[in-house]
């Protein structure tokens, strides 16, 4: 199958081409181009996507499930909620899994290793992020306590990369929590810091050990304070780590969305949803790790008033950036396609450059998506709703 894109102005490695013609065969991006005034290929579908920025499809390494359902309570639902992603311009995405008894883990690592049904098309999942259950009691945020556990390497003897484990968030301070990192590490997981206490010191700990992850910046984590700077201070501060950011203007004021803009840039920031079941669905009650979850037009709260996830689109956290930050669709990109794959260690996404795969993701100036193909397959066009 062959697709042409034409006319976008397209975000590549070494910059911006403006009217840019994109060639995409067999799953893959093929070339990149200035548009010469020729198609190549007469047989192609041709897009033309004049006034258009066209990306690499964006990738959510932290998203909770959506559409009415939750992925900790049903991990077979991942298929169903990745077919619907593609309209918020998401291509590929981490299934996440919070706090919960230690067989939800493996039903999710089972799930993914079946894989899709027959005739699916949607965003990919490509791995999996367990948020929990190595967390800080005292930042539990809106995780069950009941499900929270001290570090076990016995509890993670099947997490790996081979099985799909792509991201393990823990607190870095628990007793024993750097020993379980090393070992998560050698089987090629990412670990990140999240829902944790962690001092600066305890912080530089864990990232000499190899954690490079720090898990929705700010939240569940000491408040930056210019005394203490705590894990809040040392993931701004250090050159080599990238912080998840959950840019809806309810989890992180503008200012500080500003902030750690500034300090870590586009290829240090990780925009993410952290999603949960209300996603796309109208204001109500919902579970979120066995609790009821009251969902606003904006937010997404515990009974007691805790954040319980959001209810943010990829979309919309484009948006905000664009106007909390005051920068351009394509200087944002980056934090939605490059810097997440090379976190992850995903070769083949993230770029839009021949070899790549064909994930691409089309906005207009307004940063709403207009575009998304996953595979060279366009799964969602605005003219279709």
């Amino acid at each position: 199958m062959h697709v042409e894109i034409l006319h976008a102005d397209a975000v590549t490695p070494s910059g911006v081409i403006a009217d840019s013609y994109i060639l995409i065969e067999d799953e893959r991006i093929q070339s990149v181009d200035r548009w010469s005034g020729a198609s190549h290929r007469h047989e192609a579908q041709v897009v033309d996507a004049r006034g258009l920025v066209a990306s690499p499809g964006w990738i959510d390494i932290q998203i909770n499930g959506g559409f009415g359902m939750y992925f900790t309570e049903q991990p077979e639902t991942i298929w169903e909620v990745a077919a619907r992603l593609p309209r918020y311009g998401t291509t590929g995405f981490l299934p996440t899994i919070v706090s919960a008894p230690l067989d939800i883990y493996e039903r999710a690592i089972q799930v993914l290793r079946q894989g899709p049904p027959a005739g699916w098309r949607g965003a990919v999942p490509l791995g999996l992020h367990f948020e929990g259950p190595f967390l800080n009691p005292g930042k539990k945020g809106a995780h069950n306590p009941a499900f929270l556990r001290v570090p076990d390497l016995g509890a993670v003897r099947d997490w790996s990369r081979d099985n799909g484990v792509l991201l393990v968030t823990l607190a870095p301070e628990l007793p024993g929590a750097l020993d379980l990192s090393r070992a998560l590490i050698e089987r090629g997981v990412i670990v990140s810091a999240g829902h944790s206490a962690a001092t600066c010191d305890q912080a530089e700990a864990a990232f000499a050990a190899g954690l490079r992850g720090g898990t929705h910046l700010y939240n569940a984590m000491p408040t930056l304070d210019h005394r203490a700077p705590g894990l809040t201070g040392a993931l701004l501060d250090h050159p080599e780590t990238t912080i998840g950011l959950i840019v809806d203007g309810v989890h992180v004021h503008p200012r500080m969305v500003s902030l750690a803009w500034r300090a870590k840039g586009a290829n240090r920031v990780a925009l993410i949803t952290d999603a949960m079941a209300a996603l796309g669905q109208p204001p109500g009650r919902y579970l979120f790790s066995g609790q009821v979850n009251r969902v606003d037009q904006t937010s997404a709260r515990l009974e007691d008033g805790t954040l319980a996830g959001s209810i943010l689109t990829q979309e919309q956290a484009l948006r905000n950036v664009m106007s909390f930050c005051k920068v351009s669709p394509a200087d944002v990109i980056p934090a939605l396609t490059q810097t997440p794959a090379d976190l992850l260690g995903v070769v083949h996404k993230g770029r839009l450059a021949p070899g790549f795969d064909a994930d691409l993701t089309l906005v207009d100036s307004e940063g709403s998506v207009r575009f998304t193909l996953v595979g060279g397959r366009i799964l969602h066009s605005a003219k279709m709703t």
